[in-house]
């Protein structure tokens, strides 16, 4: 398998990262009650001057204190807030959120984005308690933080391209990095709630299926947003696996992986590499993931009457790789 040609033609590039069928809401999901307003703290943060206006902002944000910036993790809170003041006085810091106004703005296509796919979410778990949403300027610290009483967008990591400054990381990891991934990525960490898996068991199929119901997740509570958003590739990597998805499920069959248990080769399918070069110099890094997306896929498409819950609540990958019949053609 190793080196077999990846063919890929414009009409793949083309309609590789768009969604095949409507995306139009719903109207039982449009009525479910959601509202989401995100809050800008980085516009009181960065109008602090003095320890004093610090200490005020942390007491009126004592969630996003705790949360966030991890209060208890500092020796003091005298430490936390000279540290907090010297990211608010600093002007390369004070450039980057300059910036994010320009890319973000008034942030209302954002809102609206995350109130679309909070929709879905309560319209597939009624209980679900949507989390007061923030934006903040971290300093390239942290990207993103989802918990269960609060979401919190750096915005600072989604400036993209035009940014003065960027996260420390190889320009494949980077490309994730630009505003249109940030809630779908943001949504992904959502999924992490209601996706089941036993742990204990660690073949490489676990942790293939473990991200394909992920992705499955926010496809269906994100159904406009292309593929390529969602996973993290770029519309012509999506259309070489697709294209290739027969070879590149044979590489798995032929070399054995999808029980192997050693992690340095699991690593070699599912973690962060710019290409899997076991499989072709044009591969992309994660290809596993992928891979157990349209797994996932087949097998939700094969058997109709499982719920998206019953899905998540599944720990047996061997038998939704079963079910799923998943078995695609060479080309």
């Amino acid at each position: 398998m190793r080196g077999y040609s990846w063919l890929c033609f414009t009409l793949l590039v083309l309609f590789g990262c768009q969604k095949e069928s409507a995306c139009d809401m719903a109207p039982e999901v449009q009525k479910v009650p959601v509202e989401v307003t995100v809050e800008r703290l980085e516009k009181d943060f960065f109008q602090i001057k003095d320890a004093a206006q610090m200490q005020a902002f942390l007491q009126k944000n004592p969630l996003f204190a705790d949360k966030f910036l991890q209060r208890a993790g500092y020796p003091s809170e005298e430490i936390l807030t000279q540290s907090l003041l010297k990211l608010a006085t600093d002007t390369s810091i004070a450039k980057l959120a300059r910036e994010s106004d320009a890319t973000f703005k008034d942030l209302k296509d954002v809102e609206q984005e995350l109130e679309n796919a909070f929709k879905h979410v309560k319209y597939y778990y009624p209980k679900f308690h949507v989390p007061p949403v923030k934006t903040f300027i971290t300093g390239l610290s942290r990207d993103l933080y989802v918990g269960d009483s609060l979401i919190v967008l750096g915005l600072d990591f989604f400036i993209g391209k035009k940014a003065s400054y960027r996260p420390q990381a190889p320009q494949y990891i980077l490309n994730r990095y630009e505003k249109p991934t940030m809630v779908p990525a943001a949504m992904l960490l959502v999924s992490n709630k209601f996706n089941k898996t036993d742990f204990l068991n660690k073949e490489m199929l676990d942790e293939m299926i473990d991200y394909g119901k992920s992705y499955y997740f926010v496809e269906k509570v994100m159904p406009c947003t292309p593929d390529s958003l969602i996973i993290g590739f770029t519309g012509q990597q999506l259309a070489d696996v697709q294209y290739n998805e027969g070879k590149i499920w044979g590489h798995f069959i032929e070399k054995g992986l999808l029980y192997e248990t050693g992690q340095f080769t699991i690593r070699k399918y599912i973690g962060e590499r710019p290409t899997v070069p076991e499989i072709s110099e044009r591969c992309p890094g994660r290809i596993g993931t992928w891979v157990g997306w349209q797994i996932v896929r087949t097998y939700m498409e094969n058997n109709p009457d499982v719920t998206l819950q019953q899905l998540m609540e599944e720990k047996n990958a061997r038998k939704i790789l079963e079910h799923s019949k998943y078995k695609p053609k060479k080309k």
